[in-house]
């Protein structure tokens, strides 16, 4: 059984106890986390679409961290001007633990 949730702007495929990396949640590691909206449930009955999501399904998942990815690294370099940028960018990201699935016995 598993399910496609849509959390901060992207889509991912779970299934219960998968731990995801997504972008920055509210809360502290613990914390119940509900992905409301849920794009497609698939188990032993078949699968269930949504236009575009599933009513009333929901996925229950826990806080497991609060972490920063890996720094990027813009630079620029204009050359035989001396003249160049460099810029870092580290997102900020979330690991959550996936508890339940709709339909989930």
């Amino acid at each position: 059984m598993f399910a496609v949730i849509k959390t901060g702007g992207k889509q991912y495929s779970v299934s219960a106890d998968d731990v995801i990396t997504v972008m920055a949640l509210p809360g502290e590691p613990g914390d119940a986390v509900a992905f409301d909206e849920v794009l497609l449930v698939s188990g032993e009955a078949g699968a269930t679409f949504g236009a575009p999501f599933v009513a009333g399904a929901s996925v229950a998942a826990e806080i497991v961290e609060q972490k920063r990815g890996p720094k990027a690294i813009a630079f620029k370099k204009r050359r035989r001007q001396n003249s160049k940028r460099k810029r870092g960018h580290r997102q900020d990201l979330t690991v959550v633990k996936i508890v339940g699935l709709p339909g989930a016995a």
